[in-house]
């Protein structure tokens, strides 16, 4: 979370007033109708037709959007070595199996070897805008238009964050979001789906709400109804979301003009070297990305005095290779819900090793982030820049 105050206190009380906490309710009864406003609101920002809020952060986000799409048992969907395990675990979650690919020195998915990926079972691939930074949603878009296959973009950690001038989740087929406390929009928890297509956002919707079926929104529905989960955003989340939004393009702003900062004065310093980037202009600004030849080097470079730098190898729950629960294939609470036990996806590649991405592994080891606020003032930004610039003549 960046920024939070008066304005989010204000909006909750609001809610709380009018004694309509559920998302659906009569508006003529004093209902302010909050998550359908927050969903409106976010589908005009991303740019795409359709919105929906739900409670269980981006996990549910991406499960929503992989039903909406139709995937399941006897599927396999790509996922980047590099996101956090909810990637992975969304595929789990409908039945399918998530195949691992490589990322590049972007830090996003290398599309190169997504292609390598792709066999007959593989009907969507999800590519993941890591700490902000945007994957090359062209070359992978155009991959998944040439073997037709379905794109879900994993954007829970670059809300609002841009590739080629459009926002992130409006490229794919479907996208994902997270506002939970570490993301760059938060109301503590919570997400949202954004699509184009009507059929996935109507499916989508259906699996979000299990209650779905006795609300009137359901004979607006085309698509057939089924039993789904418990997702429903309430009015509380969607009142601070609309507060946060309003937010959004002036944080992004804060932290690009930041990073730019930072790269503007440590460009062509002795030792410094920064990661390549797919969009520049539409990274979020999270972080500043530095890469160094070996591992050695980045250690030394993120622990220099005043850096505070981190490596991506060191976040355990963001890298393949300690997906303990799915590398031991350790999923569902009984055998017959195991996706790697269904009959439907013996064919299918459920073998997994810790080395199995070695470029993904060598890459996260001499990658260096050094993270970004908003509000970082002149003079934190100056010390910091000052202490990598004196890192890098130390290599």
């Amino acid at each position: 979370m960046y920024r939070i105050g008066n304005e989010e206190i204000e909006a909750v009380g609001n809610v709380i007033k009018a004694k309509s906490l559920f998302r659906y309710g009569d508006s003529a009864a004093g209902h302010r109708q909050e998550v359908a406003g927050f969903e409106r609101e976010w589908a005009e920002k991303i740019g795409t037709r359709y919105a929906l809020c739900l409670s269980g952060g981006g996990t549910a986000a991406l499960i929503c959007g992989l039903v909406g799409l139709g995937i399941g048992p006897g599927d396999e969907v790509i996922v980047p070595g590099y996101t956090f395990m909810a990637t992975a675990t969304a595929v789990l979650a409908v039945g399918a199996i998530p195949v691992i690919a490589e990322i590049d020195g972007t830090m996003a998915m290398d599309p190169e070897d997504a292609a390598r990926k792709i066999g007959p079972a593989v009907k969507a691939i999800i590519p993941v805008h890591m700490v902000g930074i945007p994957a090359h949603m062209k070359r992978i878009t155009d991959l998944a238009k040439q073997h037709g296959i379905k794109v879900l973009e994993d954007c829970c950690q670059a809300d609002g964050g841009s590739f080629g001038g459009r926002r992130l989740g409006s490229w794919g087929d479907a996208g994902g979001y997270s506002f939970n406390d570490f993301k760059i929009m938060s109301a503590g928890e919570g997400g949202a789906l954004v699509t184009g297509d009507r059929l996935v956002y109507e499916r989508a919707m259906i699996h979000s709400d299990s209650g779905l079926a006795f609300r009137a929104a359901a004979a607006e529905l085309a698509a057939p109804m089924f039993l789904g989960r418990q997702y429903r955003a309430s009015e509380v989340m969607g009142a601070i979301l609309r507060v946060q939004l309003r937010r959004l393009d002036g944080m992004l702003a804060d932290l690009r003009r930041i990073k730019k900062t930072f790269k503007m004065e440590l460009a062509g310093n002795p030792g410094i070297t920064f990661a390549p980037s797919n969009d520049e202009e539409g990274d979020c600004g999270v972080v500043v990305a530095f890469q160094m030849a070996g591992e050695e080097q980045a250690r030394t470079f993120a622990g220099s005095g005043g850096v505070a730098g981190w490596l991506p190898i060191n976040s355990g729950k963001h890298v393949y290779s300690n997906w303990d629960l799915i590398l031991e294939k350790r999923v569902g609470h009984h055998p017959a819900l195991n996706p790697f036990h269904l009959p439907q996806n013996k064919a299918l590649r459920t073998e997994y090793r810790p080395d199995m991405c070695p470029a993904t592994l060598d890459i996260l080891k001499r990658t260096i982030f050094v993270s970004l606020h908003p509000d970082m003032t002149e003079q934190e930004v100056d010390s910091r820049i000052t202490a990598c610039r004196k890192a890098g003549k130390g290599l």
